[in-house]
This record gives structure tokens, sequence and C-alpha cells, in this order.
């Protein structure tokens, strides 16, 4: 668990509270149910233009980067104002951390190169937020 942790503490330069809810708000975004999760997630970047990133996310290989602005896009500048809200950001830098942490948390959700079964990331995301924020 140190690993996402490290993660999130890299992109937001080690800003320890910070850094738990940006990667709360990503785990949140990738078990959404409502969105279909990180089925639903992948599904909304292709449609905007981040097939082959979100694409090398998922698969086996080299993580092709993504902008804050490319976040923004795909998500939208509601749902980017909604998490730097919640993180005490500006709208850039949450949609810079998102950009930073996300393509890494979906990799390693998706470690066989697909996204898994939704019941099966649920209880695996459900069983880090434990682990990670004592929930």
């Amino acid at each position: 668990m140190g690993l996402l942790n490290d993660l999130a503490g890299s992109v937001l330069g080690g800003g320890g509270s910070s850094q738990n809810q940006l990667l709360e708000l990503v785990l949140n975004l990738v078990n959404n149910k409502e969105t279909g999760g990180l089925a639903g997630l992948a599904k909304t970047f292709a449609e905007k233009g981040l097939g082959d990133a979100v694409s090398s996310w998922i698969g086996t290989g080299q993580n092709q980067p993504v902008s804050g602005d490319q976040i923004t896009q795909a998500l939208g500048s509601d749902q980017i104002s909604d998490i730097a809200q919640k993180l005490g950001l500006g709208q850039q830098d949450a949609a810079n951390g998102l950009a930073g942490l996300l393509p890494d948390v979906v990799d390693k959700l998706t470690p066989n190169g697909h996204v898994p079964d939704n019941d099966l990331l649920e209880q695996g995301l459900t069983m880090l937020k434990g682990k990670l924020f004592g929930q």
C-alpha cells in the first residue's frame, strides 16, 4: 500500500494530507458505480480522444502520460473544480495531480492488462481504502 502513497506523495510534493485525499479521490473515481467504475472511466477517456493513453495504463507496457488539461477535457471542468475544492487546491493543480497519479493507479489495478470484474475491483479497492484510510 505504501507504493500508492508514494505515488501520491511524489505527485503532490509530499503534502501528507493532500496526497491521501487525492489518492482517496482517485480510488473513488475508478470505483464510482454511477459512471461504470474503471471500465466507465476508460470509456469516457476513449470518447474524449484519450483511448491510446488509457489503453497504455491498462496494458502491460509503458504508461503514456497525460496532461492536466487532458484530464480536465476528459472529466470535465465541473468535476475537476469539485476535486480541487475538496483538496483545497486550484483547478490546474488538482488536474495536474490527477494526471500524475491516475495512470499509475489504473496501471496497478490492471496488472494483467485488462479491467477486472467490477465486483473484484470493488473488493480490492475497499480493502485498499481500509488499509490506507482506516475505513
